[in-house]
């Protein structure tokens, strides 16, 4: 068996062309065009990079980006109130802090500052919170670039073992939530996990978030199994690896994503999907119907 590669680049294109559409009729019927606002803060290099790509993917679609660079000498107090002018800036739909930030800065204090009704990111604790229940306003990106993955790919999540691999409140944890919410039966696995090929044996999803090269090798993963790859790991010849013997699993595997080229592709595209969802429901409510957290 040989799985197929899911082209993650390729199914991002696909969303971002529909996204686009969504745009001009945002455009040419309430005369309104998506906003995303990214606080960058220092000058770290991985940070930068990310945000050109969000900045790309936002002029890829039609969404208009603002970004605010603030220097690594920001104050908490000064972050704060970058965030509430934001919050009240009624042509801003969407508001990103690029992590990490600066140590001085605690990261629960900036999140819980963003409106819960711009939080594209999806990392308010209301936002969280709403995953148990399968009322989040908006979902976090990187999970909901799995279940895109999954729906694209008609691969039935429904009464199925998922297995994730890597507990994080960013990644692991909301996965595991969004794919109990379509029936699955769903098992966490984390650095403390013990034998940690008696559970991934039994899945018929495997999702791996936990940022250790080569994890996973064939041994461990099901035969037809479905195998998708979060992990992002440079290597110190600069190779980027996931967290899966991607050429080892793809022979065991029924499908499996590359890295790179994969799940990555789709965390931009999902942000973008986020903050023209933000437009759509600004211009269609003359009140929000969500909770705002100030």
């Amino acid at each position: 068996m040989t799985a197929k590669i899911i082209d993650g680049k390729a199914i991002a294109k696909k969303l971002r062309a529909e996204y686009h559409a969504r745009v001009e009729v945002l455009r040419s019927r309430y005369n309104v065009t998506p906003a995303l606002a990214v606080i960058l803060v220092g000058d770290n290099p991985a940070s930068q990079s990310y945000v050109r790509n969000k900045i790309a993917g936002c002029k890829e679609v039609g969404i208009r980006s603002e970004l605010v660079e603030l220097p690594a000498s920001t104050t908490e107090e000064q972050l704060l109130d970058h965030i509430e002018r934001l919050n009240n800036d009624v042509t801003v739909h969407g508001i990103l802090v690029q992590l990490p930030l600066p140590a001085h800065i605690r990261v629960p204090s900036v999140i819980e500052k963003i409106s819960v009704e711009k939080d594209v990111d999806g990392f308010h604790l209301y936002n969280m919170g709403g995953l148990v229940t399968g009322n989040t306003v908006f979902s976090p990106c990187t999970p909901y670039g799995v279940q895109k993955i999954l729906e694209h790919e008609n691969i039935r999540v429904e009464g199925q073992n998922v297995v994730v691999v890597g507990a994080s409140n960013i990644v692991g944890k909301p996965t595991a939530l969004m794919l109990m919410q379509q029936d699955a039966t769903v098992v966490i696995c984390h650095k403390k996990t013990r034998d940690l090929g008696h559970f991934t044996l039994l899945a018929d999803i495997l999702v791996v978030a936990a940022g250790v090269p080569n994890l996973i090798v064939p041994q461990i993963v099901k035969t037809g199994a479905v195998v998708i790859d979060v992990g992002f790991n440079r290597l110190p010849d600069g190779r980027i690896v996931g967290d899966v013997d991607f050429e080892g699993v793809k022979e065991k595997a029924s499908y499996i994503t590359p890295v790179p080229g994969g799940v990555g592709q789709m965390t931009v595209t999902m942000l973008l999907h986020n903050t023209i969802l933000s437009a759509e429901r600004a211009a269609t409510a003359t009140t929000s119907p969500f909770r705002r957290r100030a």
